[in-house]
């Protein structure tokens, strides 16, 4: 973008894990935007990381700044929907962090408040540019394996401890479903559409685990099963994905290396930033397994096409549908889990 262009001005609510690993970094990285303040009950800790930066004690307090455009929600998932709607109300652009909402209906709400407001909502879906994602779906969309019939996307760590924090303790959006299973169900969305059914089961695997951490999840398709995976007592974790078509099956052992550099206090767009040296490896059941270099992730993706959306230059790049249609599969598989049947996804916004 051209340097005289008009910066959009952010604000974030809350400096835990995702707005200070994620989210912080990543806005201040991006062409085209400043990081104005900061609401968090730690001011200590956000100077600390981000000298200048204004630190608001409570989000009404950022919301009531006039050098805001957009409003980035970084908190616990509980209070999703009543800070967009607030942000929204007050005439801001909103992102939120996953999950949308605790519900579709919640999430159909913000989105009606988005529309009265005329302003955006966009979910961060960051997972749609990682190097694993991507190089999995240039194969299949350049056909590599004709058409795809099996598709398996794990996200499996080894974490045998229960940690004491609010994603691990009993409460309203704890567990590893509404962690996880936003950018799992996200990713197949992008590639197949919403499915017919879904079947789920759940599980609280690990000692002192009051909540779920196991989820295992059949999205189902005429022809075509997938499978979204997560758990906690997976050492040595496992592959990323493995997806069957009717002309071979691709293999992705290692994840995206995005967090981890995030994380280890690299800055996006940093020499090394998003490579990732695991192959993409191309079966047909005849021939040596052919690899397929894994393209660099880049999450700041996001936020630079958001910012052609609030530009008025480029659509959103999560659109209200697009979220929508996540949290109809997240309910499905919830209540899938909880009776033991298969569910079907609520259709439409």
């Amino acid at each position: 973008m051209a340097d005289n262009e008009r910066h959009i001005r952010a604000g974030l609510i809350g400096y835990g894990y995702a707005g200070r690993t994620f989210h912080a970094p990543l806005i201040r990285a991006t062409a085209g935007y400043s990081l104005v303040a900061v609401a968090s009950s730690d001011a200590a800790k956000v100077q600390a990381d981000l000298p200048g930066i204004a630190v608001e004690p409570a989000p009404a307090a950022l919301l009531r700044r006039d050098d805001i455009d957009l409003v980035v929600i970084a908190t616990p998932n509980d209070s999703h929907r009543p800070l967009a709607e607030m942000a929204l109300a007050a005439g801001k652009h909103v992102v939120v962090d996953k999950p949308f909402a605790l519900s579709h209906a919640d999430a159909q709400a913000v989105v009606a408040a988005a529309e009265a407001a005329r302003r955006h909502v966009a979910v961060f879906q960051n997972r749609r540019w990682d190097s694993d994602f991507l190089a999995i779906r240039q194969a299949i969309e350049t056909g590599r394996i004709g058409a795809v019939r099996h598709f398996e996307s794990h996200v499996d760590r080894f974490r045998p401890q229960v940690r004491p924090r609010w994603r691990e303790a009993a409460g309203p959006g704890a567990g590893l479903w509404l962690d996880l299973g936003p950018h799992l169900v996200d990713q197949a969305l992008c590639l197949f559409g919403s499915p017919s059914r879904v079947i789920a089961s759940f599980a609280a695997q690990r000692q002192g685990a009051t909540v779920e951490d196991w989820a295992h999840v059949v999205l189902e398709y005429p022809a075509l099963r997938v499978i979204l995976h997560a758990g906690m007592l997976a050492a040595g974790g496992s592959h990323r994905f493995v997806v069957h078509g009717e002309a071979g099956t691709l293999v992705k052992r290692a994840a995206d290396r995005q967090e981890d550099q995030l994380r280890a206090g690299m800055i996006p767009g940093a020499p090394g930033w998003g490579e990732d040296p695991d192959d993409l490896l191309l079966l047909d059941g005849t021939s040596p397994p052919l690899s397929l270099p894994a393209p660099a992730g880049d999450h700041r993706a996001f936020y630079a096409a958001l910012r052609e959306a609030l530009l008025g230059r480029a659509p959103n790049p999560v659109r209200p549908d697009e979220a929508l249609a996540v949290m109809a599969v997240l309910d499905a598989a919830a209540r899938a889990a909880s009776t033991g049947n298969a569910a079907v996804p609520v259709s439409g916004a």
